[in-house]
């Protein structure tokens, strides 16, 4: 039997990428979901599907949480939190979205790979994540992926957003039954 070799790579080039990645940094963004009223999600093309995704798990640890964009999603205030799933930092809707939050006295969170960035610039919590993009002019750390366009940043935020899960789900002594019974069940 012939192993996957593309799969294997994608999971070494991941793993490689993941040491980068700062453990405090992944601490004070579960911080801020903690501390948060309530949590605001937002991403646009693949990175928001990844951020979908983290908004239905952090619902499923009982947050009040609501992806940005849908009809029911209510205004931000003050004590809210904003996170943002940016590779670029620069993607217009998000960036308008932070400057939006800032100025109804929300915070933001960001998890991007250019920290230097618009929505960085305005964000009180960061997760800096390697990744190559065409959407920047800035040069990032990682110069090369063996994936196209921006595969790999999409995957590791994938990862990281679902350790924050395991790191909330543990700080706010969830069980997975506790978190099933919160699944949908209309479907």
């Amino acid at each position: 039997m012939s192993q996957p070799e593309n799969l294997l790579a994608i999971i070494k080039e991941l793993k490689e990428d993941a040491k980068s990645i700062e453990q405090k940094q992944i601490q004070q963004f579960s911080q801020a979901i903690l501390n948060a009223n309530r949590i605001f999600v937002a991403g646009v093309g693949r990175s928001g599907f990844v951020a979908r995704a983290f908004s239905n798990r952090l619902m499923h640890l009982g947050f009040m949480v609501y992806f940005v964009g849908e009809p029911t999603t209510p205004s931000i205030g003050r004590g809210d939190l904003l996170i943002i799933g940016s590779g670029s930092g620069e993607t217009k809707s998000l960036v308008s979205m932070a400057e939006k939050a800032n100025e109804k006295g929300a915070d933001i969170a960001t998890v991007t790979i250019f920290p230097e960035n618009s929505v960085g610039k305005q964000a009180q919590t960061i997760i800096k994540v390697p990744g190559v993009t065409a959407k920047s002019n800035n040069k990032s750390d990682k110069t090369t992926s063996i994936q196209p366009l921006g595969s790999s940043f999409e995957q590791l935020v994938w990862l990281i957003y679902d350790s924050v899960i395991m790191d909330l789900k543990e700080q706010t002594e969830q069980s997975d039954e506790q978190m099933l019974a919160r699944h949908a069940n209309l479907e």
